[in-house]
């Protein structure tokens, strides 16, 4: 789960960082552009919704100082996962192994070679168990630290986003004028309707 989790934020971030092109449009803020600059995999599900990676990734595009960051995080993503990969296979092909010799020991009809077969592979099993334990807690502690990377980088992005909400807000301020009208309209066709025989 943690690597496709790990995946998916690298390939959102590879995905954004490839996108440079120059941004000619003169709006006032970023997310009257996103819709057009932001790739469509970075688009909500529920069709063109803004979102905070869209807008983060079009300041990225402007901010030498951002790409740079957000490369750095991407390629730290990278070579975890490369690193962990590794270690991993090792590791599963010995747990696989121990898995199907005790469920061989079973076809043993002897009992008493069962039992002693029984005993060596837990004899192995643990004795490698012991081996490995450090390796084990420092990617444990990798896997962490990818968490909490991921973690911070999330709410760093969120805070560099909300002013730019802020300013689209600004920009495009709501008024209840142009509401009232239209409910006085249907207010009126209401009537109409009501008053007809």
């Amino acid at each position: 789960m943690k690597k496709i989790f790990f995946a998916s934020v690298m390939a959102l971030s590879i995905l954004s960082c490839r996108e440079n092109k120059a941004d000619d449009s003169p709006a006032d803020n970023v997310i009257d552009n996103a819709g057009s600059l932001v790739s469509g995999s970075l688009k909500s599900y529920r069709g063109d919704e803004v979102t905070v990676n869209s807008i983060y990734f079009k300041l990225i595009k402007n901010d030498k100082n951002l790409t740079a960051l957000n490369t750095k995080i991407v390629d730290t993503f990278e070579e975890t996962e490369k690193t962990l990969a590794v270690y991993r296979n090792i590791l599963n092909t010995s747990t696989s192994y121990y898995q199907d010799a005790h469920q061989q020991t079973k076809s043993i009809t002897d009992s008493l070679v069962r039992q002693q077969v029984e005993k060596e592979i837990t004899a192995s099993s643990d004795q490698y168990d012991l081996k490995v334990k450090n390796i084990k807690e420092r990617m444990d502690l990798i896997n962490k630290n990818s968490e909490t990377l991921t973690s911070l980088y999330t709410a760093f992005k969120i805070r560099k986003t909300l002013p730019e909400i802020e300013k689209y807000q600004h920009a495009h301020p709501l008024q209840k004028d142009s509401l009232d009208h239209f409910i006085n309209k249907q207010n009126k066709l209401l009537e109409e309707l009501k008053n007809l025989k």
